[in-house]
């Protein structure tokens, strides 16, 4: 099991982030390049909750998203080819004095087979680095969407 953490200081507000991280519309690659149109279709989707099964590149897995929260998501995985276990994500937000915000997100990877216990292995060292940037990517695409938040 891989567990990485990432943090990043935006200038996205939490409700931006979340709205990002929320937005299943298509084009969704161009916020998370791990998520392709191919692959994406939302079962689900209430006022802060969704069910939606995502992936790119031959991995894809279906996730329980909870916003509940303000300032905490959950992606829990309820399915998957490559993941099973704890797999899933946390995002945890901080609004800083100066308007800014920390975003800290924990990714947990847990092969359910061979080829995730591979992937989880590679993700958990080497990858790590490829994860890193496009978790840095997601937040300057996010910044550049100016999600218009209701309230905000």
């Amino acid at each position: 099991m891989s567990t990485i953490h990432f943090h990043q200081t935006t200038t996205a507000t939490p409700e931006q982030f979340i709205a990002g991280l929320t937005d299943f519309g298509p084009g969704r690659a161009e916020l998370f390049g791990n998520s392709s149109d191919k692959y994406l279709e939302v079962h689900e989707r209430g006022a802060h909750e969704a069910d939606v099964t995502e992936g790119a590149g031959g991995v894809w897995e279906r996730l329980h998203y909870d916003w509940s929260d303000p300032e905490h998501v959950v992606m829990t995985t309820t399915d998957s080819n490559v993941w099973g276990g704890r797999s899933g994500h946390t995002y945890n937000f901080t609004r800083k004095p100066d308007g800014t915000t920390d975003v800290d997100a924990v990714v947990v990877r847990e092969g359910k087979n061979f080829k995730g216990h591979v992937l989880g292995a590679i993700v958990g060292t080497v990858g790590k680095h490829k994860l890193a940037k496009a978790f840095a990517d997601s937040g300057k695409a996010i910044e550049a969407r100016h999600y218009g938040v209701p309230g905000a």
